[in-house]
């Protein structure tokens, strides 16, 4: 069966194969027996709606991902993210305020390993050490380096989990600082990883930070932001949006050096002097 995949939102993880599209039907659509239209964000839906109705006309269309609610079933490699990014669980034990994935997935469940070498888990550390070692033995496999995007819980690193990953050496690590109590877990990590051989200078552990919700300031996100730094990650400033997807001009032009290290070394070098 041909399914033609329609995302809402072109992302550098959406597939790019000739039935992947990110806009209305064009003259030449190769011959498709059904359509998902896969949306993500929630302030996507609408567009969703628009695209699902003018696919209406090739094929029967369904409207899923995560922003409709539904959750995740087994993770087809390749289907709704590019080849090389992996799903190993859904789902997180946490019930952060601003996170909706324990709201859709529930508790962690873990997924049968396929290969790739750029992990995307909710909350792998929240598996169990079976499935934990598992994943890293799949990961050694690749022949690419392997990457932690989806992030990983310093509350949960444990001595076994820093010799694993620095067994495996991999090109970068996330993890996160959304609220106060994540930073003091924040720095036992950075410690203990750049103890096992993650030198900061290396870039390779970074941190993603919640900027920009109800009561933040740019005073009180560029600290976080900085104890980020003193903690031994590089961060990742995260633009929190409503519903609506809204988001401030001005904490867009803040956050945007915040994103990559090389536009970082500004930040850094006042680090280094204090």
């Amino acid at each position: 069966m041909n399914i033609a995949r329609v995302f809402a939102r072109r992302t550098k993880a959406t597939p790019t194969d000739e039935l992947a599209f990110y806009d209305e039907p064009g003259l030449f659509v190769p011959p498709v027996d059904v359509v998902h239209v896969s949306v993500t964000f929630s302030y996507d839906l609408s567009r969703a709606e628009r695209l699902a109705r003018s696919w209406s006309r090739i094929a029967p269309v369904t409207v899923g991902g995560p922003a409709t609610g539904m959750a995740g079933e087994q993770f087809a490699p390749g289907m709704y993210l590019k080849p090389g990014y992996v799903i190993t669980s859904r789902g997180c034990p946490n019930r952060c305020w601003f996170c909706r994935v324990w709201r859709r997935e529930g508790e962690v469940r873990e997924l049968s390993i396929t290969e790739g070498a750029n992990v995307l888990d909710d909350n792998l550390l929240a598996c169990s050490e079976a499935h934990i070692r598992a994943v890293f033995a799949m990961l050694k496999r690749q022949p690419k380096q392997a990457e932690f995007t989806g992030g990983l819980e310093a509350a949960r690193l444990e001595p076994w989990h820093v010799d694993l990953l620095a067994g495996l050496k991999p090109k970068q690590a996330f993890f996160a600082y959304d609220t106060p109590n994540d930073y003091e877990p924040l720095v036992q990590a950075g410690r203990t990883l750049q103890e096992a051989g993650f030198e900061f200078r290396q870039k390779r552990l970074r941190a993603y930070v919640l900027i920009g919700h109800p009561k933040d300031t740019f005073e009180k996100a560029e600290r976080r932001l900085y104890r980020t730094l003193e903690a031994g990650f590089w961060p990742m400033a995260m633009l929190y949006r409503d519903e609506g997807g809204k988001v401030d001009l001005a904490w867009r032009r803040f956050q945007r050096p915040w994103t990559r290290p090389a536009a970082m070394a500004h930040h850094v070098e006042r680090r280094q002097k204090g």
